[in-house]
């Protein structure tokens, strides 16, 4: 009996210390360089308005923006879409706005000069894993933004408070349309 009793206390013990030395990391996730989720790459942020966009695209050499025939104005509720050619680094970017604030940026790279896993690599050490990861697409998520790298090599930046409302609008409105679909088959 006193044998056994040992026998656990020292399992217990030995787990106790493999979950601290394993835990340790997690617990000084600042310590180690990991740096909050950025609303922000180079001078484009999530929420800029649109003539600050413009501005910002026409004074970064990596965009080759040609001004208004890069910006297009979406049928969907107050949304506009700025596309644009890049160079070096950047093939293209897009920036979708609503309401004149960006809330989705995506620059999709140049696999002839910058590679997947050099992006996914420094993600990492900079932000930390990431919160979900496929063979398709690694997402980092914080409160309100959400940072992916997918397939092809793309870093698409997301304000999630804003898509979230998108999203919610969109179930809505289906939600109607299925009601009066329903109404207009009762007709008959």
């Amino acid at each position: 009996m006193k044998a056994m009793r040992r026998k656990n206390f020292i399992f217990l013990l030995l787990s106790l210390s493999a979950l601290f030395l394993f835990a340790q990391p997690k617990l000084h996730a600042q310590d180690n360089g990991i740096q909050p989720l950025p609303r922000q790459f180079r001078d484009f942020s999530l929420g800029m308005n649109l003539d600050s966009l413009r501005e910002s695209l026409t004074n970064d050499a990596l965009f080759n923006f040609r001004g208004e025939r890069d910006v297009s104005f979406l049928p969907v509720q107050q949304q506009s879409l700025v596309e644009t050619g890049g160079s070096s680094f950047i093939r293209r970017a897009f920036f979708q706005l609503m309401d004149e604030g960006v809330f989705i940026m995506s620059f999709t790279l140049n696999t002839a000069i910058i590679d997947h896993f050099s992006v996914f690599t420094h993600f990492v050490q900079r932000y930390g894993e990431p919160t979900f990861l496929n063979p398709r697409e690694a997402v980092w998520e914080n409160g309100n933004t959400r940072i992916s790298i997918e397939r092809p090599l793309t870093v698409r930046y997301i304000d999630t408070d804003v898509f979230n409302d998108i999203l919610n609008q969109a179930a809505l409105n289906q939600g109607q349309q299925f009601q009066l679909r329903q109404e207009f088959l009762n007709d008959f």
